[in-house]
């Protein structure tokens, strides 16, 4: 038995997606006065604490996967009806009805969002009696011992929304004329009477006596430019149309997290809204959806990072794998809409082959040169597991660490073949190398004068430990510390110094490198920030 589960329905501008934030305490769904921002269900997982033990010491609070909908019938009713270059919304009516069904169908509770502040509209009453003949989509079908067949009702409980102080409460307390009870009260916007309703919600959630939610073993972000197909791909790793697929462009809005289990693995895929120039955007819904993708490249372990391969890669491509390489992310090229480039031609009139699309990203995005490139249709379901695959390996790779001796003879021998050129009248020397954190692998090297090291070099350099070590296909960071700086620290802390002047001898500093083990003890002390190390 999965963890309860409580969606929140209602009609567009209701507060549905505010109710979501103010209950999961996070900014997680875009809020915006405009109707119909949300179009895919939001579900996070969420601990309601125990009014009689807030501080949950004795361990009873209870987790919830809350589910926030989009909008009844958000552009029929009062939303902009078409986008920007004419596209019919409207269209997306039913797309966004089935996904409202589906979360209401699993739920063990239904939130009744009403707005007390507009009262009760049309609208509401409409939902309102489709919820309580329970025509949003049934839970699992029960057979009776007679052989019939029997659906279970989900419980409903209106929440009156946008409660903002003690003169809306007699408001509120009007929606009981729907037939659901007293509702629950609140304000997203000035949290009034948000402890109380937490509270309710605790008692209405039934119990569960299963292991908590268990962690996730891989999160990874699908990211891309606009209709690139990172909805269908996340469908069809779900297995189940979790989120809007459309011609449209542009129709997902929030980051969408949706849990799959392959091989016996937990992965939590976040689809991602599609990007565009910033000069193009429309509203500022378009900056929340930049924000939220950016986000999601943060929380994730790995990106999946898609292309059309029906169109050439854009500067919005570019300025996406920029932000990729930024992240220091591992990440995996997935060129999607393979069933249908395979039959094309490219600018000279050649077939199209998996090998000459290669060579074309390889020269349009150079700085994720080592990334792995997957080819898929995820239309067609082609390659798509086998490139969660390789996601997993290159998070694998990510969490590699390698022991100080193995790096130190790494980094010598590297600089025995080819040591960093003079800059400045003076040797750039190595003394020591460390890693010092994984994801991503982040490498310490106590030099004489990080100046003396140039960009070309340092290039060089993470190439050939690509090469050497097992990071091949994954970001490293690669951070420069002057030995002064080392010894200043060491001395503040244990009263050694790490190295005398007199012992320096050639690029690479092998006396200071068999010292491993006092080196892995002073690292051990450092903060696990990599960017503070050896500061002042």
């Amino acid at each position: 038995m999965p963890i309860p589960r409580v969606a929140i329905v209602g009609r567009p501008n209701v507060g549905k997606s505010s109710l979501l934030n103010l209950i999961a305490q996070e900014r997680i769904a875009i809020v915006d006065p405009t109707p119909g921002v949300t179009r895919d269900r939001i579900s996070t997982i969420v601990e309601l604490p125990d009014p009689k033990d807030p501080t949950n010491e004795r361990g009873t609070a209870k987790q919830i996967e809350l589910t926030d909908t989009g909008g009844f019938g958000v552009y029929v009713a009062d939303g902009a009806r078409y986008n920007e270059i004419g596209a019919d919304l409207a269209t997306l009516t039913n797309d966004i009805e089935q996904q409202i069904a589906q979360a209401v169908s699993t739920a063990d509770v239904i939130l009744f969002a009403v707005d007390c502040q507009a009262g009760i509209t049309g609208q509401d009453q409409a939902i309102a009696q489709m919820l309580r003949e329970q025509k949003l989509g049934r839970r699992d079908t029960k057979q009776s011992k007679d052989g019939s067949s029997n659906s279970e009702l989900t419980p409903v409980h209106v929440i009156a929304t946008k409660c903002d102080d003690s003169g809306w409460e007699p408001h509120a307390y009007e929606l009981a004329a729907f037939g659901f009870g007293q509702p629950l009260i609140c304000s997203s916007k000035s949290k009034y009477l948000r402890r109380d309703m937490l509270d309710k919600l605790f008692d209405i959630v039934p119990e569960y006596h299963g292991e908590p939610e268990p962690e996730v073993d891989m999160k990874v972000a699908i990211v891309g430019k606009r209709n690139a197909g990172k909805s269908t791909l996340v469908n069809t790793l779900a297995g189940e149309p979790r989120v809007i697929v459309s011609e449209i462009a542009g129709t997902t809005r929030d980051a969408v997290d949706v849990k799959i289990e392959i091989d016996g693995k937990s992965i939590l895929a976040i689809d991602t809204a599609g990007l565009r120039r910033k000069k193009s955007f429309q509203d500022k819904i378009e900056y929340y959806a930049l924000d939220r993708a950016k986000r999601a490249i943060t929380r994730a372990d790995v990106v999946l990072y898609l292309l059309d391969a029906t169109t050439e890669i854009s500067q919005v491509d570019e300025q996406l794998g920029k932000l990729i390489v930024d992240s220091h992310k591992p990440v995996v090229i997935v060129l999607n809409k393979w069933d249908i480039a395979k039959d094309g031609s490219d600018q000279a009139g050649r077939k199209v082959t998996p090998k000459r699309y290669e060579d074309y990203i390889r020269k349009e995005l150079k700085g994720l040169s080592f990334a792995p490139i997957a080819i898929i249709s995820a239309k067609e379901g082609l390659n798509v597991t086998e490139t969660l695959e390789i996601a997993m390996e290159m998070f694998e790779q990510a969490s590699t660490r390698v022991g100080t001796g193995q790096l130190n003879r790494t980094i010598s021998s590297i600089i025995e073949a080819r040591g960093p050129s003079n800059k400045l009248g003076a040797e750039a020397r190595v003394y020591f190398a460390s890693q010092v954190k994984t994801n991503p692998p982040t490498l310490v090297l106590v030099v004489n004068d990080p100046d003396r090291f140039t960009l070309n070099y340092e290039r060089y350099l993470m190439n050939r430990i690509r090469e050497l070590l097992p990071f091949g296909e994954v970001p490293i960071k690669l951070i420069l510390r002057a030995r002064s700086r080392v010894e200043k620290r060491a001395k503040s802390t244990s009263g050694k110094q790490l190295h005398a002047p007199d012992q320096v001898s050639g690029r690479f500093d092998e006396d200071m490198a068999v010292e491993a083990i006092d080196r892995d003890a002073f690292l051990a002390d450092l903060p696990d920030d990599a960017s503070a190390y050896f500061d002042d």
